[in-house]
Parts: C-alpha cells; sequence; structure tokens
C-alpha cells in the first residue's frame, strides 16, 4: 500500500489485553448510519431496541449486554456517524464516548466497527479513524448477502491482514453468523491484534504531537488533528472546555498554513488513499453492474411524478386502515369496558365511591383504550414502512418540496416519525448537523398529528362525520377527513417554517446527502416489537398520566354537591312535575354546572364561545394540556355524569348532548371540526416542550411554541366553524 508521508503511529502492539478490575469489558458498537448497527445490537443482547431501514435512528446509547459471551460483556449502542468530526450532536456523542469525555456512556475497552459490505469503501473511512483511538477491535463485516446480491464478493481473511484487525463476515438477522463476531471480540480482549492505520503529512503529525504534549488531548493524536483542521468544529469547543488554549491552537495552525495545510481535504485525501490501498484486491466486482430489485422498484418509487402519487396513496392507506381495520376491535373493546361499568355500578352502592370507579376510572380510561387498535395499526404502518426502506425514499422525493421552506429532505425523516410521537422525533433531530435546520424542524415538530391526536379526531370523525362513498364506493369521506386533519398541521407548517426561517432561525440552508438502503422484506419481529412498545407505552400512559387526570377530573365534576344546588333542582321539579328520569338528568346537570370543574369552564366560556363551543368543551380543552389524548377521557366524564345512565358509548353521549336549557344540539359537525382543527394545531403536550426545552437549551422556544400554536389553534378553529356554518347555512 502506498503511504502519503509520514504518519502518526496508530498501532496497537500485541501483547496482553487491557487490565479490567471489578467489572465486565465495555464493548462500543460503532458504524456508518444504515449499516444495521441497531439490528446488530439486538442480535446480541436481545434487547428490544428501535430498528429501522434509514439512516439516523439511534441518536441516543443503548446499552446492555451480550447474550451468548463466555463471560459478561457490556454492549453500548452508539449513534450512526459518518466521520468522527463531529459536525451534528450525535456524532459528538460518539467521539466523546470513544475520548471518555461522553456524560452517558464511559470509555469503552473494545469497538465493534460495523461496515456494509456492499459499501466497503465508504465505510472504511470512519474506520480508520476508529484505528486511531488505539483500543482493540474487531470489524464486522455486515450484509455480505447484500453485496452477494450486487454480485460482490469480499475476502474477508485478506482485508483482516490489511487492516491488522480481525474481520468477521456477518448477517445481522441471523443468529448463527453472530456467534464468531462475539468469539473474535473475546480474543481481542485478551490480547489485542496490531492495527494499521493512515499515515498523514509530517508537519501536521508534529503540530498535533506538540498540542498532545502540552495540553489537554487526552485523545490524542486523532483528536488533535481535527482541532487542528476543523476551526469551530467540536473537537474546538471540547478543546476550550478542558482549558485549552486558542492562542497557542491558533500559532499551531498558522504553522500548517505556511506549510501548505489549511482545512480538512488533507485529511479527507490521504484517508480516502489508505482505504483505496486497503480495498485493492479485496473486493471482487462484476464484468457489469447487476440491476437489482431495489433498483427496478426505484424507478417507479422515486419518479418525480409516480413517487409522489405512490406516497400520497400510501398515505390514504394508512388512514383508510384506521378506520376498515380498527372498527370491529374498537367494539369489542367499548363493549367490555361497557359491560365493565354496568357490572361494577351494580355491586356498589350509589354514591361518590361508585361515581369514582364508574364515572372516574372505568369510563374515563375506557374510553382512551378503546382506541388502542387504531394506535396499533398506526405504529405498525409506520414499522413496516421503516424496516423495508420506504421512508428514505420518501425523503429523497420530498427534499425538493422541503427547501422551499428552507429545510433538506434530512427533516422529514423527524418530522414524520412526529405522526406517532413527537419526543422521539424531536431527538431524531441530533442527527441534522446543521443548528438552524435541527431547531427548526424541533419547533415544527409538534404540529405534525401525533397518535395523541388519534383519539380525538376518531371520535369526532366516527360521530359527527357520515360514512359517505365517493368514486362508486372506492373513496370514503371519513378516511379523507383524517388524511385532512394529518395535513392541516403539514400546511400550516409551511408558512410557520418560512416565517422562523427569516426571523429566529435566520440563515443559509443546509445541504443533504442521505443514502438509501436496499429495500428488504419487513421482519415480523421488529414489527412486533415496535408495535407492542408502542401499545405498552400507550397503556401505561392511560394507566398512569390519563387515570391521574382523569381522576381529577371526575373530583373536579363531582364536588362540592352543595345542598343549596340540590335545593334549587328540586323546587324546579316539583313546579314542572318531572319524571324520574328527567330528574336525575336535570340533578346531575345542574351539580355539574356548579362544581369547580364547572366554573373553570364558565370563566373562560367568553372566550370560547365565538367558536361556537360552551363551557363543558372549554373544561375537556383545560384538562387536555398535559396530555392531547386526556380529552376523550374526560369528554367520557364529562357526559357519562351529564347523561343517561344506560349511555353505552361516548359517541351516544355526545350526540344527545345539548346546550344548556335548550334543545339545540351542542356537539355539530361545525363544532366537530373545529375541535379537531383546534387539537390539531394546539401544542398540548408536556413531555413534548420538556424535550424541545431541553435539546433546544433554552426555554425560550418551547414558551414560543406554547404560545404561538395555541394562539393559532384557537383563530384556526373559529374561522373553521364559521366557513362551515356559512356552507351548511345553519
Amino acid at each position: 500500500m502506498s503511504n502519503p508521508g509520514v504518519g502518526i503511529d496508530t498501532h496497537t502492539q500485541s501483547g496482553e489485553g487491557p487490565a479490567i478490575a471489578g467489572r465486565p469489558p465495555r464493548v462500543a458498537l460503532v458504524g456508518n448510519p444504515n449499516t444495521g448497527k441497531t439490528t446488530l445490537y439486538n442480535a446480541l443482547t436481545g434487547f428490544r431496541h428501535h430498528v429501522a431501514n434509514y439512516p439516523g435512528v439511534t441518536v441516543s446509547i443503548a446499552h446492555g449486554f451480550v447474550r451468548e459471551a463466555t463471560r459478561p460483556m457490556e454492549l453500548y449502542d452508539l449513534p450512526g456517524t459518518y466521520s468522527l468530526a463531529a459536525a451534528s450532536p450525535d456524532e459528538a456523542i460518539v467521539t466523546d464516548t470513544l475520548c471518555g469525555h461522553g456524560e452517558v456512556a464511559p470509555k469503552p475497552d473494545a469497538i465493534i466497527a460495523i461496515v456494509d459490505a456492499s459499501n466497503l469503501t465508504r465505510n472504511l473511512y470512519l474506520v480508520s479513524q476508529v484505528l486511531e483511538y488505539r483500543l482493540p477491535m474487531v470489524i464486522a463485516l455486515n450484509m455480505v448477502d447484500v453485496a452477494e446480491s450486487r454480485g460482490l464478493s469480499i475476502n474477508a481473511a485478506r482485508l483482516s491482514q490489511r487492516l491488522g484487525v480481525p474481520v468477521v463476515p456477518v448477517v445481522a438477522t441471523k443468529p448463527s453468523t453472530v456467534k464468531p463476531l462475539i468469539a473474535a471480540v473475546e480474543a481481542v480482549l485478551e490480547r489485542p491484534a496490531s492495527a494499521n492505520g493512515v499515515k498523514l503529512p509530517p508537519a501536521l503529525v508534529h503540530e498535533a504531537e506538540r498540542l498532545v504534549t502540552c495540553e489537554t488531548c487526552a485523545c490524542a493524536p486523532t483528536q488533535a488533528v481535527r482541532l487542528l483542521l476543523y476551526k469551530g468544529g467540536h473537537a474546538e469547543a471540547t478543546y476550550q472546555r478542558c482549558g485549552g488554549s486558542l492562542e497557542h491552537l491558533e500559532q499551531c495552525r498558522e504553522k500548517l498554513r505556511k506549510a501548505g495545510i489549511d482545512g480538512p481535504l488533507i485529511e479527507v485525501q490521504a484517508r480516502y488513499a489508505w482505504v483505496n490501498d486497503v480495498v485493492g484486491g479485496v473486493i471482487m466486482r462484476p464484468d457489469r453492474p447487476i440491476e437489482t430489485w431495489s433498483d427496478r422498484i426505484d424507478s417507479i418509487l422515486t419518479h418525480p411524478v409516480g413517487g409522489m402519487v405512490a406516497l400520497i396513496l400510501v398515505l390514504y392507506g394508512v388512514f383508510w386502515s384506521l378506520f376498515s381495520g380498527a372498527g370491529p376491535l374498537m367494539d369489542l373493546v367499548d363493549g367490555a369496558f361497557g359491560a365493565l361499568g354496568r357490572l361494577v355500578a351494580g355491586w356498589l352502592p350509589e354514591g361518590v365511591l361508585s361515581s369514582l370507579i364508574v364515572d372516574g376510572v372505568i369510563a374515563g380510561v375506557g374510553g382512551v383504550l378503546v382506541f388502542l387498535p387504531q394506535i396499533l395499526i398506526l405504529f405498525a404502518a409506520i414499522a413496516i414502512l421503516e424496516d423495508c426502506g420506504y421512508l428514505a425514499r420518501a425523503a429523497s422525493m420530498m427534499d425538493r418540496v422541503m427547501r422551499t421552506i428552507g429545510l433538506s429532505g434530512r427533516a422529514f425523516i423527524p418530522l414524520l416519525s412526529a405522526f406517532a410521537c413527537a419526543v422521539p422525533a424531536i431527538m431524531g433531530t441530533r442527527a441534522i448537523a446543521d443548528r438552524r435546520e435541527r431547531f427548526l424542524t424541533i419547533m415544527l415538530a409538534p404540529f405534525m398529528s401525533c397518535s395523541a391526536r388519534l383519539p380525538v379526531y376518531a371520535v369526532m370523525i366516527a360521530t359527527f362525520v357520515p360514512a359517505t362513498k365517493l368514486l362508486g364506493g372506492w373513496i370514503g369521506v371519513q378516511p379523507l377527513v383524517m388524511l385532512a386533519m394529518y395535513s392541516i398541521g403539514i400546511v400550516v407548517s409551511i408558512p410557520v417554517a418560512w416565517l422562523l426561517r427569516r426571523t429566529l432561525l435566520a440563515g443559509p440552508a443546509a445541504g443533504f446527502v442521505l443514502e438509501l438502503p436496499s429495500y428488504k422484506w419487513p421482519q415480523p419481529r421488529v414489527v412486533y416489537q415496535r408495535v407492542y412498545q408502542a401499545g405498552k407505552s400507550f397503556i401505561v400512559r392511560a394507566g398512569t398520566v390519563i387515570l391521574v387526570v382523569n381522576m381529577i377530573v371526575w373530583a373536579l365534576a363531582y364536588f362540592p354537591r352543595s345542598e343549596s344546588t340540590r335545593s334549587a333542582v328540586e323546587q324546579q321539579i316539583q313546579a314542572g312535575g318531572w319524571d324520574d328520569a328527567t330528574r336525575e338528568h336535570e340533578l346531575a346537570s345542574a351539580y355539574l354546572r356548579d362544581s369547580y370543574l364547572g366554573h373553570m369552564g364558565r370563566s373562560i366560556e367568553p372566550v370560547i364561545a365565538p367558536i361556537g363551543w360552551d363551557w363543558k368543551i372549554g373544561v375537556a380543552v383545560i384538562a387536555s394540556f398535559p396530555a392531547r389524548e386526556v380529552v376523550v377521557a374526560t369528554l367520557g366524564t364529562l357526559f357519562h355524569l351529564e347523561d343517561d345512565a344506560e349511555t353505552e358509548s361516548l359517541r351516544a353521549a355526545l350526540r344527545a348532548a345539548r346546550v344548556d336549557h335548550t334543545d339545540r344540539p351542542l356537539f355539530t359537525l361545525p363544532v366537530a371540526l373545529s375541535i379537531m382543527v383546534f387539537f390539531a394545531l394546539c401544542a398540548q403536550c408536556g413531555a413534548t416542550l420538556a424535550v424541545m426545552g431541553r435539546e433546544m437549551g433554552s426555554w425560550i422556544y418551547p414558551v414560543i411554541s406554547f404560545v404561538g400554536m395555541t394562539t393559532l389553534a384557537y383563530f384556526a378553529a373559529w374561522g373553521v366553524a364559521a366557513a362551515a356554518r356559512a356552507l351548511m347555512n345553519v
């Protein structure tokens, strides 16, 4: 191999392994995005970590123990990165962990560097940097099956000889190929191999060694090189935090400029020269490139016109399945909770305890869990699209559209993930290197309709939107309205992004490079794990946050139950000669109206009255600010308290609800549409706002998001209600 210049010593001498007293050895899993790193982590540990077939899934460090090792070994799944220059927060996590500066994981004792056999040249650039950390290392040559399908053959033994470290062919989805990898890691922990590294120019080596000798570069020499070449980068920020002298650093850089070395290009050239020497004679290619079935599918799904049509059809299919597939299961859950409520009501004497359990707990939690089938279907659809590799294509197609609002296609994946939950979506923006683009993506994530909004949409659409069929029965109005609710956040986010790009987050748009993974059949186990975790999270949330909030709502709606309220109603009953059913209804209405919750609702009624809402809807909105899905449980509590005990579902209660002291329906189609629009645009999620503040390093942005989105939601709800009434002439 050619050696460009004299280099930094990146050799780890053979000998006894590292001394690790009193604890298991720590192994870090490092690799480019989309190399199957997290899949391999799952195979090694059995940990149910989120796996998807697009770049940038791992944005934090997962930790577990290797299952089939002969001795305990801790494994850390570091975020995917193309380079250790650390241009984005997740890349900084990798660099800091390898240096021992990380706050979320300790410095590893050994490294598994996973590389994609079908993209070996690109992957070895990162390997060349990792070798310089002088840690015991094993190369996991993953996706050899994909490489073979493309006519590529990798000589693993020759590659191991060139690199000086073990190279183990692996197919992460096949457990039998993982066992040799575990054995290789155990071997290098006992007796490390000697690694062959890149040779860099002598002047650069000299100045890097000067920095190492005089001050804070504990991970030298590799970090010292990037400190010299990348001005203003993560290495420089770390150097300053450790007390390094910028004056001394600039003196070293000036000497390099005089030697003709200025910027990172010299490192890139040296590393790719080394990579080309390493792969020479290692990769055997076919005489002609083989057109794979992924290429043939891409000719349709990434076509400028056909691809967008396919994307729209895919999204419509997801929303259609939320109704057609979930309906029978939702009815089953609804019936089960209704029967349970009637059974418990028959056991308990009428009073506070009976009302708490039946109306507060069973009706409230049941009113939320009835939407569990739709939540599971939504997450299953997203998991399938992720695992098969389609989402990366969607991001590539959306790049042209998103550039009009100052974002790149890389922001599409976190924003699409926000349709499931905004919290992991915001954390997923760590893969975006450009700070302005990352912050803008975070600010837009709450506009995407997460799964917590789905119960609100579902109950309003199923109750008030007619199940009309269009185009000969091919298209239903209800799925179209659902699609519109999910689209409204996207539409509104466009002018919001435009405004933010010209005010708080002004600056040039970042570039966009995204690798398109090969298509593959979704793995049932991966889809099951994603759906299971989503369902478990939803049930736990319903059993904790929603239950607590709903019990508070019940208490506020039940008390104080004053005697004066009962006396006033009794006088009206005697004057009106009402029957027992009417008596109970009027008494419950009076108790609710005079309760603590009723007073809260009436205090904001003048503000919400222009939309067409009354104090009861206002109460539901107030109660839902900690978590959006609470609104359904709150409505269930309110209207089960108010309506006849024989009502078996929330939908029936909403249809029967009337404006106080009138026969006019409280809920109409315009009111239902305005409620959905309000919840589509309002920032009602304490967890999202908390994560937003943490990721952006300031509470100013969450406050701006909350106030701005709430104001926008109010006026949008008013406008939609007014327009619907005008069109319906009501």
